[in-house]
């Protein structure tokens, strides 16, 4: 028998026994291990996706679990063995998809979103779209694969080369593995965050961190970087401020990485676009050799995973979680599934 955390409606969560869904052609069924709570899952809880999310609905995509059954015509896949997913299932047929951009498929199925999600200790997926992981790495910290692909996409778009400086405009889980990236390529990093605890993390993550509301940023940036201004900001914050600030340090043909999900348009400076010079790059979700770094950083312990957890909770308390979280205080929450590991 299953268990399954559905969301419901209204803050709402409920658990309860579900049937086993076995794999059909071309399909694995996995134990899952751990599923992290994210930003876009405090959304759906908050009600802000009802009009996507089809009630009740089971969530969760950034994850961690084994092999427990095989479907029909699965190669390269083996019971027992330890997974995670890129919860991306493309059509590929429309124009981004025949351009080689699946991962942004007109059409493009976000797993456990619009479809069902790991918020469940046996989880049916497409083989395509399971990801193999080390023997030892912990399936504490697989489970932050998902966003650490995000980092990694978001950096690789960034074009961001050692020696270079780069701003992170957001100290939230994501900006602090964006963070943590651009510095294992070679990059100088400033992150600005207001939040006095998020900021002690990044700094304890070996990041250098400042305080917009004490500092003035843009004269800190100048002298950081001689004159020039920053090559890479990354706005995190998803606040008009955020994306002023972010456009405001960045150095003649700097780029302006847009990685939050602004929920209403934003003014830009397109003066200072146009006199500088300035590109603007949007980013979403990931590509698979952006899974396949990440893995490698997490298993090498580039990205310190066990440092952003902050909580873990069983399956049956997945509604504390999200008020956990959305109250602030904690970096990453999992939720145990049932099968460790």
């Amino acid at each position: 028998m299953n268990h399954s955390a559905h969301y419901v409606g209204d803050h709402t969560f409920v658990v309860e026994r579900t049937a086993v869904v076995p794999p059909g052609p071309g399909q694995v069924r996995i134990d899952v291990a751990y599923t992290g709570i994210c930003g876009t899952d405090l959304h759906v809880a908050h009600g802000a996706m009802d009009q996507r999310v089809r009630v009740p609905a089971v969530i969760g995509h950034e994850m961690s679990g084994r092999i427990a059954e095989v479907g029909p015509g699965v190669r390269g896949h083996r019971v027992g063995d330890p997974v995670t997913v890129m919860p991306l299932d493309w059509c590929g047929d429309c124009p981004a998809c025949r351009a080689g951009n699946s991962h942004i498929c007109h059409r493009l199925t976000f797993v456990g979103i619009d479809s069902p999600g790991a918020m469940q200790r046996s989880w049916t997926v497409p083989a395509r779209i399971v990801v193999p992981l080390p023997a030892d790495l912990p399936l504490t910290h697989a489970a932050l694969i998902e966003p650490t692909a995000v980092a990694v996409h978001d950096v690789r778009r960034s074009r961001l080369t050692a020696g270079e400086h780069a701003v992170v405009v957001g100290a939230g889980p994501v900006g602090l593995l964006i963070g943590t990236v651009a510095q294992v390529t070679g990059a100088e990093v400033t992150v600005l965050e207001l939040d006095p605890r998020r900021r002690a993390l990044a700094t304890e993550l070996g990041l250098r961190t400042v305080d917009p509301a004490t500092v003035d940023v843009a004269r800190h940036v100048h002298e950081t970087t001689g004159g020039a201004g920053a090559a890479v900001a990354f706005e995190v914050s998803g606040s008009a401020a955020g994306v002023r600030t972010a456009t405001d340090l960045l150095a003649a043909r700097g780029r302006l990485v847009v990685v939050a999900i602004h929920p209403t348009p934003r003014e830009v400076d397109l003066h200072r676009v146009f006199w500088r010079e300035l590109e603007l790059i949007g980013v979403r979700v990931y590509e698979r050799e952006d899974y396949t770094e990440a893995v490698r950083l997490v298993h090498a312990g580039l990205v310190p995973a066990g440092r952003l957890i902050t909580r873990v909770v069983p399956l049956p308390e997945v509604a504390e979680a999200f008020r956990a979280l959305a109250a602030g205080g904690e970096v990453k929450i999992l939720v145990d599934c049932g099968v460790t590991g």
